[in-house]
């Protein structure tokens, strides 16, 4: 919050092209403390709802959205909060365009940036002498960035599913198996198995697991006999819970959903006091003090509508929970259940940029899209829209197979045979990298080329070694781990 508005972005300004899609940045000031404001557009078929920020007194916060435009007509931006006696102040408003060609160039720019890496390669014969038009081909063998679904019991028993599964993706969370509602059916009665079965499975095929959830904020979603305890019954079982489940599974997994929607629920909170999360995560990081540490929240990025899990309402939490010790390593998790309707990718954008600018690393956490006939469309948009941003550190689909169907949208038939939805990931885990790159080296015997990051099999032959082809493995890493531009690496034939 700032004591003047910063000037307005391309010198502010209105568009009036209806072809693109729009970024809205405002600087906004209230009369009350803490007060949710929202923006639209009104048109005469529809409001647009383009973003909201909780704006404060005294000093002036930025609202970031967006939305797409498909109407040719005169539209009404209107900013509005849900007390009539508010004020509201707006200064320096900058609406936007980019077309379709501009956003996608944008989504390549950072691709390129974030998620690649300019790459030399050498070949040399034993004396070290550089090898002219030597022959390299360089073959992705696991793709840096985390990329993965849901999966349940069914992987264990189902090789159809297995062969599938396994060699696309990297990381995982089980549907159910950790939740408490399966582990302790009765108080007491813990059961494991399934989930263990499964943490072994995904061990054996490198595949890293996100623990998925402690606890779960929503009262429709507990063991069927916590309802009926008392304060200091439930208090008892939590810890029990919490216990129980992060001494099992403390340092193998890259992350914990501590208290799965804190922002839309609170049962443990209405029950043991308003500080239960905080007190929740801190208990966990004391057991397990290695592990990332999930808040997990849906509508953030997907429904700009949702005002109690806006970006500026989920910073507000993370940083409270923070506040009670600076070392918890908290991470803000995405659900990212997109609707029917086509995603509003400004929106996006924007959202994902403000959740960065607090310097948490951020998951997509549970990604699916509504069902509808250009299901697999909107899909490929969300995902190309996410690979993209910087700020996200990992991708996890919601879309764990079962024979009766999957949650919201499946990437396969029953026969494990692509729909369209599964021929998008594919699609795009070639253009990622999981493909092989041909080329010769210069008279130095150099090629650079850019790699998406990754473990790769580098394999050279050149006419000095007649019918014998040199192979190599090599690691292609993010600027952030090894503070170079460039990778240099030196192979001998």
């Amino acid at each position: 919050c700032l004591a003047q508005p910063q000037k307005p972005l391309y010198n502010g300004g209105i568009i009036q092209n209806p072809e693109l899609n729009d970024g809205l940045k405002a600087w906004i000031q209230v009369s009350e403390a803490d007060v949710l404001v929202t923006t639209m557009v009104k048109t005469t078929k529809e409001y647009k709802f383009g973003g909201a920020i909780y704006a404060e007194p005294n000093c002036w916060s930025m609202l970031k959205g967006g939305f797409t435009a498909d109407t040719t007509e005169v539209a009404d931006l209107y900013f509005q909060s849900n007390t009539t006696s508010t004020e509201i102040w707006i200064d320096n408003i900058s609406l936007q365009p980019f077309t379709e060609k501009e956003w996608s160039s944008h989504q390549e720019q950072s691709i390129e940036k974030a998620r690649k890496r300019k790459v030399v390669v050498q070949a040399v014969d034993k004396q070290g002498q550089p090898l002219q038009n030597a022959s390299v081909n360089v073959t992705m063998n696991r793709l840096g960035f985390p990329f993965g679904s849901a999966i349940n019991k069914n992987i264990l028993t189902n090789s159809a599913y297995h062969y599938w599964f396994a060699p696309r993706f990297t990381v995982t969370s089980f549907e159910d198996e950790m939740k408490w509602y399966t582990n302790e059916y009765a108080p007491g009665k813990e059961n494991y198995f399934e989930a263990d079965q499964m943490l072994r499975y995904a061990k054996k095929h490198g595949i890293f697991v996100r623990g998925h959830n402690i606890f779960w904020d929503d009262p429709r979603y507990q063991p069927n006999w916590v309802s009926s305890l008392s304060p200091s019954q439930l208090n008892a079982a939590v810890q029990r819970r919490m216990n129980s489940i992060v001494q099992r599974y403390k340092g193998q997994l890259i992350g914990w959903d501590v208290v799965n929607e804190n922002l839309h629920f609170s049962f443990f909170e209405s029950k043991l006091g308003q500080d239960f999360s905080t007190r929740m995560y801190n208990q966990v990081h004391n057991i397990d003090p290695q592990t990332t540490l999930f808040l997990n929240e849906y509508n953030t990025i997907e429904e700009s509508r949702d005002g109690l899990s806006s970006p500026s309402r989920y910073i507000q939490k993370i940083r409270q929970i923070q506040s009670s010790n600076r070392q918890l390593p908290l991470a803000i998790g995405l659900e990212s259940h997109f609707p029917s309707s086509p995603p509003n990718l400004p929106y996006m954008r924007a959202s994902l940029d403000i959740l960065r600018s607090a310097g948490f690393p951020i998951w997509i956490t549970e990604l699916d899209v509504g069902s509808q006939p250009n299901q697999a469309g909107y899909f490929e948009q969300v995902l190309r829209e996410l690979h993209s941003h910087p700020g996200i550190r990992g991708i996890v689909l919601w879309t764990a197979w079962k024979p009766s169907g999957c949650y919201r949208m499946c990437l396969t038939d029953n026969n494990f045979r692509n729909l369209p939805t599964g021929d998008v990931v594919d699609k795009l885990l070639k253009e990622w990298g999981k493909t092989t790159i041909s080329a010769m080296t210069n008279e130095n015997g150099f090629l650079e080329t850019s790699l998406f990051h990754g473990d790769y099999e580098v394999e050279i032959s050149h006419p000095v070694k007649k019918n014998h082809t040199f192979s190599h493995k090599i690691q292609v890493l993010s600027e952030d781990e090894s503070g170079e531009t460039r990778q240099f690496i030196k192979l001998s034939v």
